[in-house]
């Protein structure tokens, strides 16, 4: 029996209705066009960057006004009548705005070269001081130049020390003078207090590091007033001793001043002395009287450092009419922050009801910048900052206290 069922596989030929050529042709043409279509519009028609995110367009203009500036050193130099609304000239080229501003532009290639500049930034000009060694002052000594009073009376006490400048606000404000000693021991930390602190900190500097006359006329030059620091004995010396050329209680007269010029000759500049420990030379009334003396006779004045409550320097020195000062803190007689803290606040308030207060510090990387951040915020609290120079008058031949020390 043969059926569908029953016939083997593939035997069979299936009759299929006969191939249209032209409708399939016509079919695929369509379908190529369809595709087409979706593919040009897929890349032509404008798609939503925001995925349909509220947006806005807003057109954006340079301002009307706003001229291209030439460079700096193709402006018109402006006549002289050409003033601005404030009465000052107008600033036209590189040279006068560099001096005006205190901005050093260093080009590269040629000075006129208009391409990339390298802007070193200073410290604004603030106040100059007299350039030292002033001829009148000095005279020449066995170990260099030595200060001394001019033919004309100036004295370096005068001349070398910073003016007191300042604003109005404070001209009848308590004032605080800071004294940061050490410096030029080491010459990192000796230019980051002459950088840091505030121009009207005194800096007292030591009289042995290797660059220290370099680094002492660096401070002058950014306004601050400088002292030198002699060293003198203490009570546990030889086992604690202050370095070469150390003022002895024991030694000769001549011996005694042959230490002093050599001390004294070290850098120029300086408008007055400070020691530097010295407890027993200090509380050794004929011994400091021989020094003092020699340095009242250089024109220079003397400040107590305030460490050793038995100096004698006051009284001495008011007896020889040697201007004086004395530190009425040790800001950083204890090193910790806490310390320096309380020692700061205890100068404040003596300002406050004394009217002056004097403090000493060491140049320590920490204390520096401890005092420099209380210094500069002076002003805003009401408070003057001036160069210890300008405390020197409220010292008399009676004045024999003892400085209140944060102990």
């Amino acid at each position: 029996m043969t059926d569908e069922l029953n016939e083997p596989l593939g035997r069979t030929t299936i009759e299929r209705a006969p191939f249209r050529p032209r409708l399939r042709k016509a079919a695929t043409g369509a379908a190529v066009l369809l595709a087409a279509s979706l593919f040009a519009a897929f890349l032509f028609i404008p798609r939503d960057p925001y995925r349909g995110e509220p947006h806005a367009v807003a057109r954006i203009e340079p301002p009307k006004t706003l001229e291209a500036a030439a460079p700096v050193d193709q402006r018109i130099v402006a006549a002289p009548e050409d003033r601005r609304a404030d009465g000052r000239d107008r600033v036209s080229n590189a040279e006068e705005i560099e001096q005006m501003s205190g901005v050093k532009v260093i080009r590269s290639g040629s000075p006129e070269a208009p391409g990339a500049m390298i802007i070193q930034l200073d410290r604004p000009a603030g106040i100059r001081l007299t350039p030292a060694p002033d001829k009148r002052l000095v005279e020449k000594g066995r170990y260099g130049l030595l200060p001394k009073i001019g033919d004309d009376g100036a004295r370096p006490l005068e001349i070398y020390s910073r003016p007191v400048s300042l604003p109005p606000k404070l001209k009848t404000a308590p004032r605080i003078a800071i004294v940061v000693g050490g410096l030029g021991l080491n010459a990192s930390a000796s230019a980051n207090a002459i950088d840091e602190l505030p121009d009207a900190v005194t800096l007292a500097f030591a009289p042995y590091g290797a660059n220290a006359e370099a680094l002492a006329a660096r401070a002058r030059e950014r306004g601050h007033e400088i002292l030198l620091q002699i060293p003198m004995e203490p009570f546990d010396y030889p086992s604690n001793n202050p370095g070469p050329h150390t003022l002895l209680t024991s030694a000769s007269s001549e011996t005694q001043l042959d230490d002093l010029q050599w001390l004294m000759s070290r850098f120029p500049g300086y408008a007055g002395v400070t020691n530097f420990l010295g407890a027993r030379f200090t509380s050794d009334e004929k011994a400091l009287s021989r020094a003092l003396a020699e340095i009242a006779a250089r024109g220079l004045f003397i400040l107590d450092d305030g460490t050793s409550p038995q100096s004698l320097v006051a009284p001495t020195a008011a007896r020889l009419a040697l201007p004086a000062a004395r530190a009425d803190f040790v800001i950083d007689a204890k090193d910790t922050t806490a310390s320096l803290d309380v020692a700061l606040a205890q100068l404040e308030l003596q300002a406050r009801e004394k009217g002056v207060a004097v403090g000493f510090a060491s140049a320590l990387p920490a204390t520096v910048t401890r005092v420099a951040r209380f210094a500069r915020d002076l002003e805003r609290r009401g408070i003057a900052l001036v160069p210890v120079t300008a405390t020197l008058s409220r010292m008399s031949a009676s004045d024999t206290r003892t400085a209140p020390q944060n102990k």
